[in-house]
């Protein structure tokens, strides 16, 4: 069994006993802990709102009850939307000025994985430091719990998705009109998790009246693996080219990550949703963009393609890029997973956004999708993992690999983050994952065989 604490949350298997997967004791404690935490940062207010959400997993309604009986008993007052997404429950935050939330997804992990991810009273992930101020309190079980007139009470939002879909349509470079004109067909495949509920709905409001639904049926049993990877979508390829469709819409169990499938039934690149959708929002609005560390390079060269507009990297982590595009105002951002950050509308991954910024551009472009995917600089990410054991010293490996890279004149390393080692005509990324235990060796250039060489060269250094 598997409990992961870090900058992504308290993420666990199901199952098994206390502190060595996510068990109901797990989950109290955590949710204790973070309740505890909101009430220190918060000594002068005498009641608290939190807002909870979950994606459709089987242990989520599980889960669910036990973090919003446990806030209820530290006298904490809960806005329950149900089944729900990542960025919605992020927009509830703000929307109810709540003081806090907490998201049930393990986003992109199989099944039998779930975790309590948290919130700041911006809708925002709490950052490192914070979430090492909640796991010290859970492990020093230092929280006090309500006497029974003071128990907090629960208010439910069932209706969350609707208004989460409301706000995108009235951003202003989303245009109904044009994608209702250009009567696109698009399929979705949404893992059988709530994208299912948010992006069929979302869809009909922008004027999309032919929708192939594929696993979309919110039961929590995943069609396939819920990553939104290559590998695992060939069953909505298939469906894109056999039903003539315009476009293929693959979103993961909590709906912050997008990946897009060309009318040919070819991928479009998951890290090409943020490329795209960047490039029409700085056609725009021309401003400063970030991803992190391991996305593509395309963001920084579409970037430069405008005057005055500037490419930041942060380390990776949804709190490191929101982090980095404040400090550098970025306009848009986000990472190479498909996850898109549009601030104008709030400061979080949100594939309703990315969809309804994307289907415009589509719109507006009056091209396919594969022609779309032509117009952007080509790149090839190689993405491998080593599993991690109990005696690998990782630190002290990645130290080794910084060291013999730093000699090389013809390189720049960084160790913001792990190990990036940049070269001419590519990177290699090394470091340890916050949601596995594994070392991820990401690589990029621009062939599959560059890429896959400066990777080996790298890995066989190790």
């Amino acid at each position: 069994m598997s409990l992961i604490k870090s900058i992504s949350g308290f993420r666990g298997t199901i199952g098994g006993k206390p502190d060595e997967g996510l068990s109901p004791i797990d989950v109290v404690k955590f949710s204790s802990a973070f309740a505890t935490f909101l009430k220190r940062r918060n000594e002068n207010k005498k009641r608290l709102t939190v807002v909870v959400g979950r994606d459709a997993r089987l242990s989520g309604a599980m889960v669910d009850r036990l973090v919003v009986g446990t806030l209820q008993g530290m006298g904490i007052d809960v806005i329950e939307t149900g089944l729900s997404t990542t960025p919605t429950t992020e927009m509830s935050v703000i929307e109810y000025h709540a003081d806090g939330g907490i998201i049930i997804t393990a986003s992109h992990n199989p099944k039998h994985w779930n975790a309590l991810k948290m919130l700041n009273s911006h809708g925002e992930f709490i950052n490192a430091a914070e979430g090492q101020e909640v796991v010290d309190l859970a492990n020093a079980a230092d929280f006090t719990y309500s006497e029974v007139d003071e128990l907090g009470k629960v208010t439910e939002d069932f209706d969350a998705i609707d208004k989460h879909i409301q706000q995108v349509l009235k951003l202003k470079l989303v245009d109904c009109d044009a994608i209702r004109k250009a009567n696109f067909r698009v399929a979705v495949d949404a893992v059988n998790s709530t994208g299912g509920i948010a992006i069929p709905r979302l869809l009909k409001a922008l004027g999309v009246e032919q929708v192939v639904e594929l696993n979309c049926d919110s039961t929590g049993h995943f069609a396939h693996n819920p990553e939104p990877i290559p590998q695992n979508l060939t069953q909505i390829s298939d469906t894109v080219k056999n039903e003539h469709c315009d476009l293929g819409v693959v979103v993961d169990p909590d709906v912050d990550r997008l990946a897009l499938v060309c009318e040919n039934g070819e991928m479009f690149g998951e890290e090409y949703t943020l490329v795209s959708v960047a490039d029409y929002v700085l056609q725009h609005t021309p401003g400063n963009t970030v991803s992190n560390m391991s996305s593509s390079r395309a963001l920084r060269d579409v970037t430069h393609r405008y005057a005055g507009c500037e490419y930041a990297a942060s380390a990776v982590g949804e709190v490191n890029v929101t982090t980095l595009m404040r400090q550098t105002n970025a306009i848009i951002g986000g990472e190479g997973n498909g996850g898109i950050i549009y601030p104008e509308l709030h400061a979080g991954r949100d594939a309703l956004v990315g969809v309804a910024l994307f289907l415009t551009l589509l719109a507006k472009k009056g091209m396919k999708v594969s022609e779309l995917r032509k117009t952007y600089p080509d790149y090839i990410i190689s993405k491998n993992r080593k599993d991690l054991t109990p005696d690998m010293d990782v630190d002290a490996l990645l130290q080794k690999v910084a060291a013999l890279y730093g000699s090389n004149s013809h390189c720049q390393v960084s160790t913001i983050d792990g190990v990036k080692i940049d070269f001419e005509d590519g990177w290699v990324h090394l470091r340890k994952s916050n949601t596995e235990p594994i070392i991820r060796i990401y690589s990029e250039a621009h062939s599959e065989a560059r890429a896959n060489e400066l990777a080996q060269q790298v890995m066989e250094q190790i």
